[in-house]
């Protein structure tokens, strides 16, 4: 199991954000945070079962401008 972190500040999500929840349903994971914090700034948190697909989420997401991505082992 994988955790994928991603993080975006608020001008980003209003610019991409519909292309990231469409981007997120392609992978077969559970979101288990999504957090808007009080400067406006997201982050949320996908568990994915396959490291592939894990990679790949994390690599969508750091091409969408203003969002960082990472993963690691759960």
């Amino acid at each position: 199991m994988w955790l994928v972190i991603i993080s975006c500040s608020g001008d980003a999500w209003k610019r991409h954000g519909v292309e990231f929840k469409a981007m997120a349903e392609k992978y077969a994971g559970t979101c288990t945070s999504s957090k808007k914090m009080p400067d406006g700034q997201r982050l949320m948190e996908y568990k994915i079962e396959d490291v592939g697909d894990a990679e790949a989420f994390q690599d969508e997401c750091l091409n969408l401008e203003g969002f960082t991505a990472r993963f690691e082992s759960v």
